[in-house]
C-alpha cells in the first residue's frame, strides 16, 4: 500500500493525492479554500454571539447541543455559570448512545441550571441503515467520504436542533465540535439542509423529516438561527486534558476522553476499512504525524485524540483492520480479540479501563449491526 511519506495517509484515501515526491496534498497545504473561509465565518459568528445581549424574541439566548461528552459539558457549564446565558440544553436521544454519556448527562442535569430538552426520532435508524448498506462508493471519492455515516448522523440531529431553535425563536445554536471536527461540519444553516438533500434526495429527506425542511429553505435569512462553534473560534485555547480535569474537579464528568460516546464506533471503523481501507481515526492520526514532523516539541499535535510519539500509525491501522474484519465475519476467539484490541488502544495512549471499555464495544459489532439492519459483507 502506497502511503504519504510524511503523514502515512493512503494514496487511495478519499480526496487525497500524492505528488511525484510521495507527499499528499494535505501535507503540501493544498487544501480547499472553503476550509479557510469556514474558519473566518465561524470566528465572526462566535464574536457576534459572545457580544450579544438577551434575546428579545424569546426566553432563551441560545440552544446548546448537549451530548454528554467533555466538550459540550464544558461549554454548557461555562455559558450558564460564567457567561450567564439563558441556555436550552438540547439532546437528541440517539439509540446508539453509550451508557457513559447518559451518566454524564445525569450529572449535568443535577448541577447545571439550564433548561434540558430531549428530542427523539426513530427515523435516524432508517437513515443510518441506508448509509451503511449503500454499495461501495466509486473511487477516488471526495474528502471525508470515509466519515459519511458519522457526518449523516450528526447532520440529522443538527437539523432537528435547527428546526427546534427556529420554531422557538432561539437565535443561536451552540455546536461544541473540537477544532478538527469542523472539517466535517458545515456552519451555514441553509447549506446543512441542502447538503442533506444532496446525499439522500428529496423523497427520502421528506420521509426522514416528515416534510418539515422545505420551509427552512425559504425562510427569511434574518429569522434563521446561526450556528456557533466556540471551540473552533477559540482553537488556540483548546486543551482536552485541561477540560477533562476541570470537569472532573467539578463532579460533572466521569468518562475518559478516549472513550467514544457512540456505540456505532466499531461499525464506523468497519465501514471505513471496507470502503476505503483506512481506520476511522486515520485523519486524526495523520494530523498527529504531520504536526510532529513539523515540530518535534509539540505536546499535542491533534485536537481530538492525543497520540503518543512512539506509535506506528500504519502498524496500528493494519492490526485493527485484521481484528475488525475477523469480528465482522464471526471468526476467531472473542477473548483473544479483546486482549489484542486492548493492546492496540493502549498503544494509542488509553488507560486500562478505557481501552477495555472500547475493546468490548468492538466485540458487540455483529449484535449492533443486526439490531440496526446493517449488512456485514
Amino acid at each position: 500500500m502506497v502511503r504519504c511519506k510524511i503523514c502515512s495517509l493512503n494514496a487511495g484515501h478519499p480526496g487525497i493525492s500524492l505528488d511525484n515526491d510521495g507527499v499528499c496534498n494535505l501535507c503540501s497545504l493544498d487544501v480547499a479554500v472553503e476550509m479557510f473561509e469556514n474558519f473566518t465565518y465561524v470566528s465572526r459568528t462566535y464574536e457576534e454571539f459572545a457580544n450579544s445581549g438577551p434575546n428579545e424574541r424569546g426566553p432563551y439566548d441560545c440552544l446548546l447541543m448537549y451530548s454528554g461528552g467533555k466538550d459540550s459539558t464544558y461549554m454548557l457549564d461555562k455559558f450558564v455559570n460564567e457567561y450567564h446565558k439563558r441556555v436550552v440544553s438540547y439532546t437528541f436521544e440517539i439509540p446508539f448512545e453509550s451508557s457513559h454519556a447518559a451518566a454524564n448527562m445525569r450529572l449535568a442535569q443535577e448541577r447545571i441550571p439550564a433548561t434540558f430538552v430531549t428530542d427523539r426520532s426513530d427515523k435516524i435508524k432508517d437513515m443510518m441503515r441506508e448509509v451503511f448498506n449503500r454499495p461501495v462508493p466509486e473511487r477516488p471519492g471526495k474528502y471525508l467520504d470515509e466519515k459519511l455515516p458519522c457526518v449523516s448522523c450528526r447532520s440529522f440531529f443538527v437539523i432537528r436542533a435547527i428546526l427546534h431553535a427556529w420554531r422557538n425563536n432561539i437565535p443561536y445554536i451552540i455546536l461544541c465540535a473540537d477544532p478538527q471536527q469542523t472539517l466535517t461540519m458545515e456552519s451555514n444553516v441553509r447549506k446543512i439542509v441542502k447538503n442533506f438533500y444532496q446525499i439522500f434526495g428529496r423523497d427520502r429527506t421528506g420521509e426522514f423529516f416528515s416534510g418539515g425542511l422545505e420551509e427552512l429553505l425559504f425562510a427569511d435569512e434574518r429569522e434563521l438561527p446561526k450556528i456557533v462553534f466556540p471551540f473552533v473560534a477559540l482553537r488556540d485555547e483548546y486543551d482536552p486534558d485541561r477540560i477533562v480535569a476541570e470537569l472532573k474537579a467539578k463532579g460533572i464528568y466521569e468518562s475518559s476522553p478516549f472513550e467514544t460516546h457512540c456505540t456505532l464506533f466499531p461499525l464506523l471503523n468497519y465501514y471505513s476499512f471496507r470502503n476505503w481501507g483506512c481506520m476511522f481515526y486515520k485523519l486524526n492520526a495523520s494530523s498527529y504525524v504531520r504536526a510532529v514532523n513539523r515540530n518535534k516539541d509539540y505536546d499535542r499535535s491533534t485536537y481530538s485524540v492525543k497520540f503518543p510519539r512512539s506509535v506506528d500509525v500504519a502498524e496500528v491501522e493494519d492490526r485493527l483492520r485484521a481484528i475488525v474484519f475477523e469480528i465482522a465475519a464471526g471468526e476467531g476467539d472473542p477473548g483473544a480479540h479483546e486482549e489484542a484490541l486492548v493492546e492496540v488502544f493502549k498503544q494509542l495512549d488509553a488507560g486500562e479501563d478505557a481501552a477495555r471499555y472500547v475493546a468490548r464495544s468492538f466485540l458487540d459489532l455483529r449484535t449492533v449491526a443486526a439490531d440496526m439492519g446493517i449488512r456485514l459483507d
